[in-house]
């Protein structure tokens, strides 16, 4: 096999080699590997307890890395097997291609340009969604996986979905990894864009065989129900930890608090009653007594309302800490008014437990969900003539 100087060169420069994973993809496979070294001698096949001819072919090619084992165990474990492999070899970067043959290897000096700029990027191959042959199920899956990477990330891209990607090992460094099978892929892209790093995308092609030729070894109802899964818990993560972080670090930025004063709050195509009421809105979300749930909730109506959305989730954290014992303290006090003579009396230097919550959650629950509205129409009222004022003054 003849591999072109040129571009085998481009993969010594960056330290990088194209990761295949594999498991009884025999008539395929062969022209994948064929097509990998007509660009470089640095492939990795992974051969994922394959039962057909897979280790035939592959004792054809004594020059490519081999990673062998079995019996089957999924294509998550194959591509942490594979990282872990390349990363011993002193790899930086690894290409995975599929070994079905729905990559072309033409698009490999693509993905290694996209990180001449900017080394640190993970790049993902987006596919014509709209091709022939593409099955129904793709475009909804992937339009599906698209929104979930949105919300846990922020970040919008056209193919969340592809395994043609480049991911930069050394800046992803050795993460202890969750998942097994395909959901592995959203768990490896969500975690990355978590940890700071940038994600890109680069047009690739890609072949879709007949119906009737296509092999696949996703099988719909488990592997969907598990990626299903993975998608709740990466959301719950999101709003519970991932939110709150950068929105702590994100404060800490003093050129950060300027921008949001003059493009969101001075920011003259929103009117005062809109502005004000993002920030009603969002103090209200803080306070109501959906604890877990209020910025998630909160992003999502801001969506459906069309209200600033960074003013809402500013607003929201109104009762992260130190201000949460306050928050609890005055639900307690509002919350007696509905009581009557059952309310109970709550000290705030000793009795602001989890157990003095629960044991009276009844009045808790009235007491917060007063607080919010009354807190949330206050912060509306204070913030329409604070607006009123800055603004025209401006």
């Amino acid at each position: 096999m003849t591999t072109s100087n040129t571009h085998n060169e481009h993969f010594e420069r960056h330290r990088a080699a194209v990761l295949i994973p594999t498991y009884n993809n025999a008539n395929t496979l062969e022209e994948v590997v064929k097509g990998a070294l007509s660009y470089t001698s640095h492939v990795i096949v992974v051969n994922d307890g394959a039962t057909d001819h897979t280790s035939a072919i592959l004792e054809k090619y004594p020059g490519i890395h081999k990673v062998s084992y079995s019996p089957n165990r999924g294509k998550g474990i194959a591509l942490r097997r594979g990282f872990e492999y390349a990363l011993n070899q002193g790899y930086d970067y690894v290409i995975t291609m599929d070994a079905d043959g729905q990559h072309f290897a033409s698009d490999l000096p693509g993905m290694l340009d996209k990180i001449n700029s900017d080394p640190e990027t993970l790049v993902i191959g987006a596919r014509n969604l709209n091709q022939e042959n593409m099955p129904g199920k793709n475009t909804f899956a992937n339009k599906f996986s698209n929104f979930w990477f949105y919300v846990e990330t922020g970040l919008k891209g056209p193919d969340t979905q592809s395994g043609y990607r480049l991911y930069p090992l050394r800046r992803m460094g050795r993460v202890r990894w969750w998942c097994t099978k395909y959901e592995f892929e959203i768990e490896v892209l969500v975690r990355s864009a978590w940890k700071g790093i940038k994600i890109d995308w680069t047009p690739v092609k890609v072949y879709y065989p007949p119906a009737e030729e296509r092999i696949s070894h996703f099988r719909p109802f488990r592997d969907f129900s598990r990626i299903s899964v993975l998608n709740t818990v990466l959301v719950l993560i999101t709003f519970l930890y991932i939110k709150p972080r950068d929105f702590f670090f994100w404060l800490l930025k003093r050129e950060n608090w300027k921008k949001l004063w003059k493009e969101e709050i001075l920011n003259p195509t929103e009117s005062n009653a809109r502005k004000a009421a993002a920030i009603g809105f969002g103090v209200f979300m803080g306070i109501v007594p959906i604890w877990g749930f209020q910025l998630l909730v909160a992003f999502l109506v801001s969506i459906k309302l069309k209200l600033n959305k960074a003013l809402v989730f500013l607003a929201a954290h109104v009762s992260t800490p130190p201000l949460t014992p306050f928050i609890i303290f005055f639900s307690f006090l509002a919350g007696k008014v509905w009581m009557g003579r059952s309310a109970k009396d709550l000290l705030f230097d000793k009795q602001i437990t989890i157990a003095a919550v629960r044991d009276n959650l009844l009045q808790y629950v009235f007491g917060a969900v007063t607080l919010a509205i009354a807190a949330g129409l206050a912060a509306w009222a204070i913030s329409y003539v604070l607006l009123a004022i800055f603004r025209k003054n401006k």
